[in-house]
């Protein structure tokens, strides 16, 4: 079973990239090579903020929409805190948080 992440990234100009990928390290190198998303290549990164495993793909889509409706200050709280972004996407989607 293939795992999958959410991650988010601080770029130069402090704006803040949220993507899903299966190994952040390796994408992570493409985002700083160039070679990673058009945003982060006119925005390149300079750290990676944090990252949040999910067992399947559509669950990591999900939760990236959810990171991606929050305002920055959000962002950085949520990376601050380490909070599970799986209580953001069941709030925004009325499902249970404690559901497996």
């Amino acid at each position: 079973m293939t795992r999958w992440f959410v991650y988010l990234l601080e770029c130069r100009d402090g704006s803040i990239y949220t993507g899903i990928a299966t190994d952040v390290e390796r994408r992570y190198a493409m985002h700083l090579a160039g070679k990673g998303a058009r945003y982060t290549r006119s925005r390149p990164p300079q750290r990676l903020l944090a990252s949040f495993e999910f067992g399947d793909r559509a669950e990591a889509s999900r939760v990236e929409y959810a990171v991606k409706q929050l305002d920055p200050a959000q962002k950085r709280a949520l990376c601050a805190t380490l909070l599970w972004p799986g209580a953001i996407a069941a709030k925004r989607y009325g499902a249970d948080e404690s559901a497996d």
